[in-house]
């Protein structure tokens, strides 16, 4: 970029130059006028000496030696130099020269002139005399008749040097009055510059988006004009930044607060923006992504390969894929990827929504693994009824044992089936009373309801000789719903009697943190692989489908508990090993202490 020149500097040479050109100008025109007048006034002179020598000539002509010696007479008291000179060019007399050894004279300028102009003036150096001289010549005639020319001459050195020193008298009137405007320009610079100055630094602070205050107002009228533009445009920029900030934080709050990642990508495959959804979905910072390429960003390359034919077609695009981000588990992503076009129609990159479609999927597979597994619990009993009734009418109630057996298997299907359809019934139930909020909890003791569980269950217990121990306070409270924690403890008794052998102890205990109260529900059994904890409390969902079936169970016990601690804005967790038995614990909502003093 050229270096910019100072406005001192701009106003000054220009102003400068200005003096200096009128300077020159009047120098040149008042020497040549000066040059002209004098001139002319050394030729009025010598024009009337010319005439007066003339006169004093006539009373000897022709001119003879006595015309020597009256050009030195008058030459003596006079600056001017006369000459004599006859028509064929020789010199008669002289008051300067002795005229035998001065030249013929009949080639001079002013000497040929005058033989036939009454004058002839000429300017130029003598040799004669070495100086430069002013000569007129005018013709001595008597009745018609050229006796002679009478030339009288004089230096005009002293006009140049008259000349001179009014050249330098204006040259020094030149120097004050160019000091003067250089005085003058400063000034004006200074008063021109301390306006300039203040718009100066309030459109730096304007640049810094510093609007206020705003900038004064210069006396003078064109200076005040810019100041008040200044200030208006200010005012108009502080309004469209304050919209495109409001617009700007509505936007990122907009994606901020949106559930997709989005993020924008241009032509070149750089990250315009992105949202902190997509950062979380593809594990990297949104801050730290923007100007990168999308292989800097992330290294998923079924992602990339979208990105890619995305930008490459002119439509929007939308696919479903799978990815896996640093050892998580496995996400599905439904992802649209829509062109983004500037102003002329334009594209300049693409817009990438990405939908996490992870829990759906996981839902459609509970809801396709419920349907099949319902579908298959129920169809097992119907199935066995079915070729039992058949059986029955074949001819196997003519053999009354067999009938009884097979009236008792049928017995013990149906039981099942109704087993089954008073769970669903029940999770259904559960469900919609948590969803519609009608479920009531109340701030009690839980000692009584794990009392009850525990009574319900000790006879399954009894009969293979498995111990139900309880170890609760009576002074524990938490806000419960009596029936429905009655039958959550009582599903994980069952569920902890029939993964326990014969002879072995389930422990219920109780225990307490800062905001919540914890029921545990130990038992010795059989355990369970890491591998299913995550699936334990699905729907029809068994770890070992063969023994639960052996001991009657639903596959539903668990999903309840599950339902019941939501429903008790509460959760269940389970801790397990193989051959080490479980531990499932309730989290209760804890009273607070100033409840528990007032009751």
């Amino acid at each position: 970029m050229a270096k910019k020149r100072r406005l001192y500097w701009q106003l000054f040479i220009p102003y400068l130059l200005i003096v200096l050109l009128a300077l020159i100008a009047v120098l040149l025109y008042s020497s040549n006028l000066l040059e002209e007048i004098l001139l002319k006034q050394t030729e009025s002179d010598l024009r009337s000496q010319a005439i007066l020598f003339q006169e004093q000539l006539r009373s000897d002509l022709p001119p003879d030696d006595r015309t020597d010696a009256l050009c030195k007479t008058l030459g003596r008291g006079l600056p001017t130099r006369f000459t004599v000179i006859l028509p064929n060019g020789r010199v008669v007399g002289d008051s300067d020269e002795d005229p035998a050894r001065m030249d013929n004279h009949l080639d001079r300028p002013e000497v040929a002139t005058a033989l036939t102009e009454p004058v002839g003036v000429s300017t130029r150096f003598s040799n004669t005399l070495g100086k430069r001289m002013m000569y007129l010549a005018m013709p001595l005639r008597e009745s018609q008749m050229l006796f002679a020319i009478v030339r009288a001459s004089v230096p005009i050195e002293s006009v140049y040097g008259r000349i001179k020193t009014v050249q330098n008298r204006i040259l020094l009137g030149g120097a004050i009055v160019a000091f003067l405007a250089v005085i003058a320009g400063f000034l004006v610079y200074r008063r021109v510059r301390r306006p300039l100055r203040q718009i100066q630094e309030g459109a730096m602070a304007f640049a810094r988006g510093e609007f206020q205050p705003k900038l004064p107002l210069p006396d003078t009228e064109e200076m005040a004009q810019v100041a008040e533009t200044l200030n208006r445009m200010a005012a108009e920029l502080q309004q469209r930044i304050g919209t495109i900030t409001q617009q700007r934080n509505e936007l990122e709050t907009v994606l901020s607060s949106m559930a997709e990642g989005v993020f924008g990508v241009d032509r070149d495959e750089r990250i315009m923006g992105m949202n902190q959804a997509a950062g979380r979905i593809l594990g990297c910072d949104p801050l730290l992504t923007r100007g990168k390429t999308i292989q800097e960003a992330f290294r998923i390359s079924s992602l990339q390969e979208f990105v890619k034919k995305a930008l490459a077609g002119e439509e929007r695009l939308e696919e479903d894929f799978l990815i896996n981000i640093y050892g998580e588990r496995e996400r599905a992503l439904n992802v649209h990827g829509t062109p983004l076009r500037d102003e002329s129609g334009n594209r300049t990159g693409i817009l990438v929504v990405m939908h996490d479609i992870t829990e759906l999927r996981r839902l459609e597979n509970i809801r396709r693994d419920f349907v099949a597994n319902a579908s298959h619990e129920i169809r097992t009993p119907l199935t066995a009824i079915k070729g039992f009734v058949e059986t029955l009418r074949d001819g196997a109630m003519q053999n009354p044992e067999d009938a009884d057996r097979f009236l008792s298997i049928i017995q013990k299907h149906v039981d099942r089936l109704a087993a089954l359809v008073e769970d669903l019934l029940s999770l259904s139930r559960i469900e919609r009373e948590t969803e519609r909020d009608e479920i009531i909890l109340e701030e009690q003791a839980i000692q009584g309801v794990l009392e009850s569980a525990v009574q319900l269950c000790r006879g399954k217990g009894d009969a293979r000789n498995i111990r139900i121990e309880l170890v609760c306070s009576e002074t524990l409270k938490a806000k419960i719903n009596p029936p429905l924690l009655e039958q959550a403890v009582m599903n994980l008794l069952d569920n902890a009697i029939n993964a326990s052998a014969d002879g072995k102890a389930i422990r219920v205990e109780t225990g307490e943190q800062e905001t919540e109260v914890l029921v545990h529900v130990k038992d010795l059994g059989l355990g369970i692989e890491k591998g299913n904890l995550d699936r334990l409390f699905e729907r029809f969902y068994r770890v070992d489908k063969a023994r639960s079936r052996k001991r009657g169970g639903t596959g539903l016990g668990l999903a309840i508990v599950k339902h019941i601690m939501e429903a008790h804005k509460g959760r269940v967790t389970v801790e397990s090993r193989p051959g080490a038995g479980s531990a499932f614990t309730l989290h209760l909502q804890k009273v607070s202490p100033e409840k528990i003093i007032q009751s």
